[in-house]
């Protein structure tokens, strides 16, 4: 049975990554490296928010 993930050696602490906050929410998120590539064009910190932003239409403003 094959391994899913790859041991990348020793990771950096959750507080040492960089963050931003949501769009839609207002919530700080923390980068992830799924997102290693696309970390610039990352604007919601989820699924949900994501789906909130295209039905509403979101202009990139948070939430009050």
């Amino acid at each position: 049975m094959s391994r899913k993930h790859v041991n990348k050696g020793t990771s950096p602490r959750k507080g040492d990554l960089p963050t931003k906050d949501c769009v839609v929410c207002g919530r700080p998120f923390a980068w992830r490296a799924k997102w290693a590539r696309d970390w610039d064009q990352i604007t919601t910190c989820s699924d949900r928010c994501r789906g909130e932003r295209r039905r509403k239409g979101s202009t990139g403003e948070p939430a009050p």
